[in-house]
């Protein structure tokens, strides 16, 4: 089969194109930004991508038109379509369908799928899940919306279990009969003609509502809107599946009382059935009050903790013991963009500066992300080193302002914090006065990069946060510091 993917450069587009061409299909593309490192890693696996979305694509005849929901029937200033290609397909009545769609007919058919839901940490909870299964010897599938260090790609078709884990060597206690999947499962809207969240289509027989809070303003009136879709999904799993809910959430709590079919296991809260004991570097994992396994790594955060329990409970349904699932977490090495060092500048009296990647970008996740670090580092007050925490409100609900009022809380664990307000139509420097001297804004990076570079001490940890690229502050602010010092 030949299908041409339109927005095929996105994280879950260019995984889906990564295991159609796995599985020995064409694969042709094409987007509005095609430029590395998603480019290079598509044309490496011999795939064949486009500037644009012109209608002249329309000569490639694919047996299939693969859509993602960056497209839109938009129309420019001047009246013209924003996606030209698009408006051709439906002229022609050419076969189409989303990506979402696609991947559930042609690889998740007849899979054990399991699906990480949630507002956080579906991309960190996915790959530690799916390191787990792998470390477990069962060789699972996975499209994962990051690129899991242990594997150094963010999709893969993966195999049936190998004859041993069938057997059941110690490793899994229960046998398999379905080859398994794992996948990051996006509450986002499928397409522009199918407005259902992306995880409805994926049927998972396991699946993690690891938390939920309102977010995609730009796509949900409320709250309410939000846990009728995670509903939608728990709908879809069957009775012999299971259900891994964070027992802390009251909003989960409302979707499960709305009815559910299958088994629940609880993590996170006093009387869940998964639960930590001790600081969230190291702990031990408790089923229903009994120890059964312990986790020593380099994560940190309580944010961090509930993921693994969370991937563990779910690594259970498939008969992977609890003392194998921590001991793979032990070697688990995180995703790109989840608190990366991008580098560290030694100053001339001693000590140094550490610049940091993350992808936080709703409020709840920069305080979770500040507060790890913090608790890593020790109480400011008793010499712990100081956070200076850069972002900018990138995601549709923080450029809407809806949820602007929390950004105050979710910086109390940082020092200084720096925040590149260009394209706003909101007043950062208003949003942020609670935090008083602490916060400075930016109107563009280069003034951004000054604030900080001038703010910035010896033994200083720098945290950028961003779910897009933040123009390259990384590397920039790295530049500036080492030429100061």
């Amino acid at each position: 089969m030949h299908i041409h993917i339109l927005g095929i450069c996105g994280t879950f587009m260019g995984g889906l194109a990564a295991l159609a061409r796995e599985a020995g299909h064409r694969v042709t593309g094409c987007d509005s930004a095609v430029y590395p490192p998603m480019s290079d890693q598509l044309e490496a696996l011999g795939i064949d991508l486009m500037e644009g979305y012109g209608a002249d694509q329309m000569a490639l005849k694919p047996d299939m038109y693969v859509v993602g929901n960056v497209v839109s029937r938009a129309r420019l200033p001047d009246g013209t379509p924003k996606f030209p290609l698009m408006e051709a397909i439906l002229e022609s009545g050419a076969p189409y369908t989303s990506g979402p769609q696609w991947l559930a007919e042609h690889v998740l058919q007849g899979r054990h799928v399991l699906a990480v839901a949630g507002t956080h940490g579906k991309t960190t909870t996915t790959a530690m899940l799916t390191w787990i299964l792998e470390c477990a010897g069962l060789e699972p599938g996975f499209l994962v919306g990051g690129v899991p260090l242990n594997f150094g790609v963010s999709a893969r078709l993966g195999s049936t279990p190998t004859p041993s884990a069938l057997a059941g060597d110690g490793k899994t206690d229960l046998p398999l009969r379905r080859a398994l999947f794992v996948i990051e499962a996006d509450e986002y809207d499928t397409a522009f003609f199918d407005k259902r969240s992306k995880f409805v289509h994926y049927r998972p027989r396991t699946a993690i509502l690891n938390n939920l809070e309102f977010d995609h303003a730009d796509i949900f009136d409320d709250l309410t809107a939000i846990e009728r879709q995670f509903h939608h999904l728990v709908r879809t799993v069957p009775g012999s599946g299971m259900l891994v809910v964070n027992g802390l959430e009251e909003s989960l709590d409302r979707v499960l009382h709305m009815g559910h079919w299958s088994g629940v296991n609880t993590f996170g809260s006093t009387v869940s059935d998964f639960t930590a004991q001790g600081e969230p570097h190291a702990f031990d994992v408790l089923l229903r009050g009994k120890k059964v396994a312990r986790v020593e790594w380099s994560l940190t955060g309580v944010h961090n903790q509930l993921n693994a329990l969370a991937a563990i409970a779910a690594a259970s349904h498939v008969g992977v013991s609890p003392d194998t699932a921590a001991l793979a977490l032990q070697r688990f090495e995180n995703v790109r963009r989840r608190m990366e060092v991008r580098g560290s500048v030694i100053c001339p009296g001693g000590g140094a500066i550490t610049v940091y990647d993350d992808f936080a970008h709703h409020p709840t996740a920069i305080r979770t992300t500040l507060d790890g670090l913090r608790r890593h580092l020790g109480d400011r007050r008793t010499g712990g080193e100081r956070i200076l925490a850069v972002f900018e409100p990138r995601s549709n609900t923080m450029k809407l302002g809806t949820i602007k009022s929390q950004l105050p809380w979710s910086l109390e664990q940082a020092d200084l914090a720096f925040c590149h307000a260009g394209g706003l139509d909101w007043n950062a420097a208003d949003t942020l006065l609670p935090l008083g001297s602490r916060a400075q804004v930016a109107s563009d990076i280069p003034t951004l990069v000054s604030q900080v570079v001038a703010s910035a001490q010896p033994g200083d940890h720098i945290v950028c946060m961003s779910n897009g690229g933040f123009g390259g502050v990384h590397q920039l602010l790295l530049n500036a510091l080492a030429k100061k010092n």
